[in-house]
């Protein structure tokens, strides 16, 4: 973090001298030396978020990292207090003019000082660190390691007694299976998952078990970690083929790798061995080790554990070799190893009822970590057994993961990952510290306020999204993110949360960082210090004690209610802030001083009441991202034309489904100018015009779009957007929506379509399906509504070779729909709604061979399940609408004829309207269900 901090003010601190030289007069040398000094310590910082620091070093990086925020506010203040003179001219025309301006401003003087003081702090600080005899961080770690005395909290995993052993157990005997039976060649197996999942349990167990130690002639435990060397590691190894083997041993200290290497495979050629890599952290790891085990056609086996995803799959080298994803406990058995723990010497392992409630809350919050589990429950058997002993801790278990020395070890096993971050992705993660305890958040959200930021380091050839996108696949291969798919989940639809505990352990790190601090409800006051401000219901009087703040972020959570004074406040506070997200909040306006915030770079109103932006959004002349989503506004003002660094309008949610048979869709209107926008990369949704084709003129000129959506649209202007569409060449999404269900949607003129297309949605009549469709190779997901095709769609589609969703939504006016063998290879979820004439689905054995989530109905002249239905291995989810009788009653258990068609599924919903939009959902052998279904055929849907 102090290592991200410090690059972010040199790169501003290089844009001011590159720009704004002129500006600083006398004190530009000043500003040159405060950026060489800070580069020549930078260097230093890549291990200051360790816990292993001396208290010496950590107060010095903790001094470096308070003048780099410091630096960062002379620079933000100044070039703010500048930009409030602008008056009326461009910014350009300001720049080209100042030198006159400036000799009559008094942050000359004041700027100018302000550096001088920085400069000499920044000496000091280094000749302290020159002082102490530490040049970079590896000097100044803990001597603790070295002299013996550290102690690795994972040790406790090779030696969990039985009792402790709940919900492995199959996966356990399925891993025993493999290392003793199954091919001769030698194979691989990595056990993947988060941090205190259990994987060293799970294989100790495995290793130990009396079936594997008389199947192997030799077998070896070697655990990796962070701070591995090979050479050391290959040592060990040798050592433990060698146990008997004296003259050897002696010998083995003087081996170089090669010869260590060259030893090992002599030795393993005639055996058949088993090895067990612990906790691997490096993709190099095994692309040297895997030299020394030999592949001698004798069954050896491997078994490798890690937390990173990507590691599991780069050791899957051949068909013989897996990858096991670990998953968290069930509810159930997370239950049972708590009461095993809790309740050990009493009760007979179970819970008292008056502790019922907050032992669930607590399980609950364990999130299925096993580690996690055993900890709190060990912690919780030494305490007296009364609900006021327990509420303590259930309420302080943030401030006990911290300081409690039987819950540290969880909290350092935990932070583990964070300390293996590198620089660039730790300010992301820690990120998530700003979010509620359970939150999810959108990717394109999540991606665009790291955006913001300043998070994100540039790549040649690459936006800055596109850098973001990885850098978020990179934290869910090392199981720190979580994805947590909603109701809909195409591609932009899916959200990402963190574990509850990792979410504690980001608290505590963020809190140490000044990086954010949280307002709960009841706190009155917030200390300054901090980097953003997450409020979570808290009362209007929070800014009271400060006259004014550097905060960047703001957030707000949960808030009931906003006075207008509550937002003259915020405006008047927080004059540098970068992010202002008032996502949900109850605010029906937006005050004009938000134009006073010239730093501003991200503006969030999504599901606001806000009606109208004021003119003075055209003064934010840093703004990337404005989000009026799922808000009354319909209309954006012409002075954001203005704004060319704008990236990002979104005036539209991104679930463009409408789950109703309503066909009323929005945009905004937008004033011509919006073609000025060159670095616009998404722009939904917007309102066609029919007053003539200047519109889409000028959205021709937007050829940096990735997303963009319309509504409003008449065949008549078909052809102008085809004209435009092909001009974005790389757009990655795309929206259209007619302006009623009865009007053709006409985009067949595209004919050289944007190569990078991966998410269509169409809304509205179409003649047939655009034959450019098929020849998108990278398409990802197709949704049709109100498409009320005549020709058979399904032969259009079946062979695009990356499809994963498919959205049928009174789409097709057929009777039936035949998948064909051989078809929708990759395809995972799809829907077939509102077919009001759709008799029979047909599904071949071979097709869908990848679906796991089917949504069907209603189809009300449906009367009996999909043929082959019972085909598709993997699926796991289906979701029925509103169904008639005839189609549900024979699905049921016990004595259905069509539910062996089903059987092998995991999860049926059966879903019926109640009010509105709400759906009543049952599952299969439902008693009340059954009875109703038995009573009418559900005619009146509204009566359930």
């Amino acid at each position: 973090m102090t290592e991200t901090v410090v690059t972010l003010v040199i790169n501003e601190l290089v844009q001011l001298i590159a720009h704004e030289s002129k500006l600083l007069r006398g004190a530009h040398r000043d500003v040159v030396d405060i950026r060489d000094e800070l580069e020549s310590i930078q260097c230093f910082f890549k291990d200051a978020d360790r816990g292993d620091l001396q208290d010496g070093v950590k107060t010095w990086v903790k001094q470096v990292r308070e003048v780099a925020y410091h630096i960062e506010d002379v620079i933000d203040e100044y070039v703010l207090h500048v930009a409030q003179h602008r008056h009326q001219q461009s910014f350009i025309a300001f720049l080209q003019k100042i030198g006159h301006l400036f000799k009559k401003l008094k942050p000359r003087h004041d700027i100018a000082t302000k550096i001088q003081d920085i400069k000499i702090s920044i000496r000091e600080i280094k000749e302290r660190s020159e002082r102490y005899g530490f040049s970079s961080l590896e000097q100044g770690s803990s001597s603790s390691e070295s002299s013996g005395t550290w102690h690795d909290p994972r040790v406790g995993a090779l030696f969990i007694e039985e009792d402790e052993v709940v919900g492995i157990e199959s996966t356990r005997d399925e891993l025993v299976s493999w290392l003793v039976g199954g091919v001769s060649k030698r194979s691989v197996i990595s056990v993947v998952g988060m941090g205190g999942i259990g994987k060293t349990t799970l294989a100790k167990k495995v290793y130990e078990n009396e079936l594997v130690k008389g199947h192997f002639d030799c077998r070896v435990w070697i655990t990796v970690s962070q701070s591995y060397n090979v050479q050391k590691i290959l040592m060990s190894m040798t050592k433990k083929v060698y146990c008997e083997n004296e003259t050897a041993l002696g010998q083995i200290d003087m081996m170089d790798e090669i010869t260590l290497i060259s030893q090992l495979r002599k030795y393993l050629q005639q055996k058949r061995y088993v090895v067990v890599f612990d906790d691997v952290w490096k993709l190099e790891f095994w692309e040297i080790v895997k030299h020394a085990l030999p592949c001698n056609g004798r069954g050896s086996r491997i078994i490798i554990t890690t937390r990173s995803d990507l590691i599991g799959v780069s050791c899957k080298e051949s068909l013989f070799d897996q990858v096991h994803k670990l998953q968290p406990l069930s509810q159930d058995k997370a239950w049972e190893l708590f009461c095993r723990k809790a309740f050990q010497s009493e009760f007979q392992r179970c819970c008292p009822k008056e502790l019922v409630k907050l032992s669930m809350d607590i399980v609950k919050k364990c999130e299925g970590l096993p580690l996690a589990i055993v900890a709190i429950g060990g912690l919780l058997s030494t305490k007296e057994n009364v609900p006021l002993e327990w509420k303590k801790l259930h309420d302080s278990l943030s401030s006990e993961l911290e300081c409690n020395p039987h819950l540290t070890s969880v909290t350092k096993i935990l932070s583990l990952s964070y300390h293996d971050l590198p620089c660039s992705l730790k300010s992301c993660y820690l990120f998530f510290g700003i979010f509620p305890e359970d939150y999810s958040i959108t990717s394109v959200r999540l991606l665009w306020l790291w955006e913001a930021g300043g998070f994100i380091k540039g790549k040649k050839g690459k936006s800055l999204v596109d850098v973001a996108e990885e850098y978020l696949m990179e934290l869910i291969d090392r199981n720190l993110v979580q994805v947590s798919f909603g109701e809909l989940d195409y591609e932009m639809l899916i959200k990402y949360r963190i574990h509850d505990l990792l979410h504690e352990t980001i608290l505590s790190k963020v809190g140490e960082l000044n990086f954010s601090q949280v307002l709960e409800a009841g706190d009155t006051t917030f200390h300054g210090k901090s980097r953003s401000l997450s409020i979570h219901n808290a009362r209007e009087n929070v800014f009271e004690t400060s006259e004014y703040s550097r905060v960047r972020f703001i957030f707000l959570f949960n808030i009931n209610e906003m006075p207008r004074s509550f937002m003259v406040k915020l405006f008047k506070k927080f004059k540098l802030l970068k992010v202002l997200d008032f996502e949900d909040a109850p605010i029906d306006y937006l005050a004009q001083e938000v134009g006073t915030l010239f730093h501003l770079k991200y503006l969030n109103l999504r599901r606001t009441k806000v009606k109208i932006l004021p003119n003075s959004v055209g003064m934010l002349q840093n703004l990337q991202t404005l989000t009026v989503a799922e808000t009354p506004v319909r209309e954006l003002p012409i002075e954001i034309f203005r704004l060319y660094k704008l990236r990002h309008i979104i005036a539209h949610s991104h679930d463009f489904e409408i789950k109703s048979s309503l066909y009323s869709m929005r945009g905004v209107k937008v004033h011509e100018g919006v073609g000025c926008l060159n670095e616009l990369q998404d722009l939904s949704l917007i309102e066609a015009n029919h007053h003539g084709v200047s519109l889409f003129e000028e959205l021709g000129k937007l050829s940096q779009l990735r997303l963009f959506g319309i509504s409003n649209m008449t065949a008549k202007r078909g052809r102008a957007l085809c004209t435009s569409i092909q001009k974005m060449v790389h757009l990655n999404s795309l929206f259209v929506s007619s302006i009623s269900e009865d009007e053709i949607i006409d985009l067949e003129s595209i004919s050289s379509p944007p190569p990078f297309l991966k998410h269509i949605y169409l809304r509205g009549r179409l003649k047939k399906l655009p034959n450019w469709i098929l020849e998108l190779q990278n398409l990802v997901t197709l949704v049709l509504f109100f498409s009320s095709l005549e020709e058979y769609p399904l032969s259009c589609v079946q062979a695009l070779p990356n499809l994963i969703t498919l959205s049928l939504n009174h789409a097709y006016d057929g009777e039936q729909l035949h998948f064909e063998e051989g078809g929708f290879r990759k395809l995972k979820k799809l829907t077939l709604r509102e077919m009001e004439k759709l008799k029979m689905v047909e599904i071949d054995k071979g097709s869908l061979p990848s679906l796991e989530q089917l949504e069907i109905g209603p189809c009300p002249q449906m009367k009996e399940v999909p043929s082959g239905i019972q085909h598709l291995e993997s699926l796991k989810l289906i979701d029925f609408y509103e169904m008639q009788k005839e189609f549900v009653l024979p699905m049921q258990p016990n004595g259905g004829e069509d539910y062996w068609k089903v059987k092998k599924v995991t999860t049926i919903h059966l879903r019926y309207r109640i009010k509105g939009e709400r759906y009543q959902i049952y599952k299969l052998g439902d008693l009340d269900l059954l009875e109703r279904l038995q009573g009418s055929i559900l005619g009146d849907q509204t009566a359930m």
